[in-house]
């Protein structure tokens, strides 16, 4: 990318949000904008960055067999009169956005439990047919009476939403295992550290439910945790009068030894069991010819959460105040950032299209009327992990590869440059 035409405003890092600096430095760029309280547009940087998560939430939930569908954002009443959860969903929590016009009433979809349960019975007539786990990638919408913390709780935002479909409860549990690896696997390869902790189903309609929470200062969340098995409860479970039965679910027997943090839940897991199936009378046929409900597991990840919560881990800071944000290499959207002087142009677009037609994604810092300290500063402030500063210390033959988060410099030539950067983790 040609960073002239990103067209990213200036912006004066001594006026930074200190709670939620790296979003707040994305919206000064104009990288992130906000029509509304909650309701946001989202620029190249972001954009690109949870495309990349996407494509390892993809990847990983079409290796564990899941198979990718699309449901509507915009629901017939109807589908959550079946389910009864119409009135729960837009008078008692007020959670729904809705539409009611000449047409009929219409809900913006705040989760898809009711249009995968019609959807699952469509295409899965026949025990043969199960187990079946679908999923999808969207907007998803919801009544946030207080939007706060950015993309940490919007009204508007991107998920990951899988839906699970088996013969029986022990089968069930068994592809909610399954799906607890899934996730394990999706956070460890983004690189955020992640915690998974007992919770309560709430309105999903599932009594027991696995949050996947990542321990940060901004989240919301109290999670109780015991470091050295890596198991947690959500603290509120305790307030249950059967608390008991979620704490022996996930194996924890003596919570004496968790220790209170505050968390941001990324993902969450449900055992529905058949409360769709059983509500909304759809079936599936056994082997004996009879009708047998679905049990079922919903199970999604916030993409939009996970894209914040990494740019607010690796926020830079020095004796000045906030520098700016470094983007883990594996995920960003742009691994180096080549800036150089005006005698070095050439050799700057030279290398520039060596990356590129060697699939090393990179920004070329081509604007005018530019010092190498401003170009510098805008490596920080766009979270780029990697430069390249071909200045007039610049030999024309040793190329310096300068870690942004680390300021560690490894020394290559031109053909070895991409060897380097492919290597990097």
């Amino acid at each position: 990318m040609r960073l002239s035409k990103l067209d990213i405003k200036r912006i004066n890092l001594n006026d930074i949000d200190e709670n939620y600096s790296a979003q707040d430095i994305l919206m000064k760029l104009g990288e992130l904008y906000q029509f509304e309280s909650g309701i946001y547009g989202y620029g190249n940087i972001w954009s690109k960055l949870q495309r990349n998560i996407e494509d390892i939430i993809i990847d990983e939930l079409d290796k564990a067999d899941c198979i990718q569908v699309d449901f509507p954002k915009l629901q017939p009443r109807k589908i959550w009169d079946q389910s009864d959860r119409w009135n729960t969903y837009t008078k008692e929590n007020d959670i729904m956005f809705t539409v009611d016009n000449n047409l009929g009433e219409y809900g913006l979809a705040p989760t898809a439990e009711e249009c995968a349960t019609i959807f699952g019975s469509n295409r899965l007539p026949s025990y043969k047919n199960l187990p079946t786990t679908y999923y999808q990638i969207g907007e998803k919408f919801r009544k946030e009476i207080r939007a706060r913390g950015y993309l940490f709780r919007p009204r508007t935002f991107t998920m990951m939403d899988a839906y699970s479909f088996d013969t029986s409860e022990e089968n069930l549990h068994k592809t909610f295992d399954k799906m607890h690896d899934v996730y394990m696997n999706i956070f460890k390869r983004i690189g955020i550290n992640i915690v998974p902790v007992v919770s309560d189903g709430g309105t999903m309609g599932g009594r027991v439910s696995e949050e996947f929470q990542a321990i940060t200062k901004l989240g919301e969340d109290i999670i109780l945790y015991d470091e050295e098995n890596n198991v947690g409860l959500n603290k509120e479970v305790l307030d249950f009068e059967d608390k008991e039965t979620f704490l022996k679910a996930f194996g924890i027997s003596n919570i004496e030894n968790l220790k209170e943090y505050n968390s941001v839940e990324l993902g969450n897991n449900f055992e529905l069991g058949t409360k769709y199936s059983d509500s909304m009378k759809l079936y599936y046929i056994d082997e004996n010819g009879e009708n047998k409900p679905y049990y079922m597991g919903c199970y999604g990840i916030g993409l939009g959460r996970i894209v914040a919560c990494l740019l607010e881990n690796n926020v830079i800071k020095n004796e000045k105040g906030i520098r700016g944000f470094s983007i883990p290499y594996n995920v960003a959207p742009y691994k180096i950032q080549i800036i150089y002087s005006d005698q070095n142009k050439e050799v700057a677009e030279k290398l520039y299209k060596h990356l590129l037609d060697n699939k090393i994604s990179a920004i070329i810092d081509d604007r005018e009327n530019l010092n190498i300290g401003n170009r510098i500063n805008d490596v920080y402030v766009l979270g780029t992990p990697k430069m390249i500063i071909l200045g007039n210390k610049f030999d024309g033959d040793n190329y310096e590869i300068e870690d942004a988060k680390t300021n560690q410099k490894i020394s290559t030539n031109f053909e070895n440059i991409v060897g380097e950067l492919k290597n990097e983790k």
